[in-house]
């Protein structure tokens, strides 16, 4: 497997790390919604590998290895030996269509030697856990399903996705891979800590949560942070994620983190459901737990591309909440990461509005958020 990095700049253009001249298979990119919008960037790409696919999203900052940036657009292009790939692209009107547009995807994808798919989704107008479910359903629950949603820095105005097409809203791109040969490792831990009492959603419709022990969740959230932090909301309840867990499976919880808020309904939006009935959590960041948990994802994906040869990629999917928290110890995390990938795995990545990976406990494919979730890839061939 071939493994090339990229990087655009302006006004520098595009920079390889270190150039290949073989045709290569995949291209993925990562990049600010402002320096896609245009386009541009996706064609260059399409000009400079014209029998890739090529997959990319908008981000809260990009990784590639050991640097996040802003300005950069980060990419790799990806040579494979003996594994198929096929790509897959749906668009949405709303969240109320996720999951359809997940079925459709799952069953363009499908296929008796179907080994994975990577997903990338608009991350404001898609309910991530009902595009999981459709996807999932297509699918069947043994082929892992990863990825995350498209992200729009702290502003939450507009997320791009583009597969093989120039980055658009409304749009959910997926590529599967096929074949004996390619192996997929996959992990995911948050290290958030909870705090304060255990709560029941009292009421909700899908992702829109509206009360919690029968009070409005906003309420809530603006009596934690304070009337100064209140007003920079959505962003600032970021800090601030709810892990919910179903009853009757207490040990399958997840994260949700806020899209949105309805200061008239009192309600908030997250990016997967809230159910009712479901038992919630307030929680919090701790530096230390926070890169720990990223060491742990790392080391589970690791162990699923060990026995591969040649290079291979680590793709990073890490919660924009975690950068916004972490500030300048953000590297923490990716450092924690490298070390467990170790030096035969480029790490390519962005921070994201939610990330999609099965869960540590289940195995089952499911929407996190404030996670930091690693995918590995990598061939079992010379």
């Amino acid at each position: 497997m071939r493994v090339q990095p990229l990087f655009w700049s302006d006004p520098d253009g595009w920079t390889a790390g270190h150039p290949e001249q073989a045709g290569e298979d995949l291209v993925l990119y990562f990049g600010a919604r402002q320096a896609l919008a245009s386009g541009a960037r996706y064609h260059e790409l399409r000009e400079m590998f014209p029998g890739a696919l090529v997959l990319g999203c908008s981000t809260g900052g990009q990784i590639l290895d050991d640097d996040i940036s802003d300005d950069r657009i980060a990419a790799v292009a990806l040579g494979f030996g003996a594994t198929r790939l096929k790509l897959a692209c749906e668009s949405v009107t709303g969240q109320q269509q996720s999951r359809a547009c997940g079925t459709a995807i799952g069953r363009r994808l499908n296929a008796d030697d179907l080994a994975g798919i990577f997903v990338l989704s608009d991350g404001l107008n898609v309910n991530g856990s009902e595009l999981v479910a459709g996807i999932s359903e297509a699918i069947g629950q043994s082929v892992p399903l990863t990825g995350g949603l498209a992200g729009d820095g702290a502003q939450f105005r507009e997320t791009l996705v583009g597969g093989d097409c120039a980055p658009r809203t409304h749009a959910v791109a997926a590529v599967g891979f096929y074949g004996a040969a390619v192996r997929i490792g996959h992990g995911s831990s948050g290290g958030w800590d909870a705090f304060g009492p255990r709560r029941r959603v009292t009421r909700s419709a899908g992702n829109v949560l509206f009360e919690l022990d029968g009070e409005p969740a906003l309420d809530l959230y603006e009596r934690y942070l304070g009337a100064e932090e209140a007003k920079g909301l959505p962003a600032t309840a970021l800090l601030f994620p709810l892990r919910v867990s179903d009853p009757g499976r207490p040990h399958s919880d997840v994260v949700r983190g806020v899209l949105a808020i309805d200061r008239e309904a009192r309600s908030m939006t997250f990016a997967g459901d809230v159910p009712p009935g479901w038992t919630a959590r307030l929680m919090r960041g701790n530096f230390d737990h926070l890169a720990a948990a990223a060491a742990e994802a790392a080391r589970r994906a690791a162990g699923g591309v060990a026995g591969a040869h040649g290079g291979g990629i680590a793709i990073l999917v890490s919660c924009i909440a975690r950068r916004l928290l972490m500030g300048q110890r953000t590297t923490d995390e990716l450092e924690a990461a490298r070390t467990e990938l170790g030096p035969g795995l480029t790490r390519l990545g962005f921070y994201s509005y939610g990330e999609i990976s099965p869960h540590g406990a289940s195995d089952v494919s499911e929407l996190h958020n404030q996670t930091m979730t690693v995918t590995t890839i990598a061939e079992a061939v010379e």
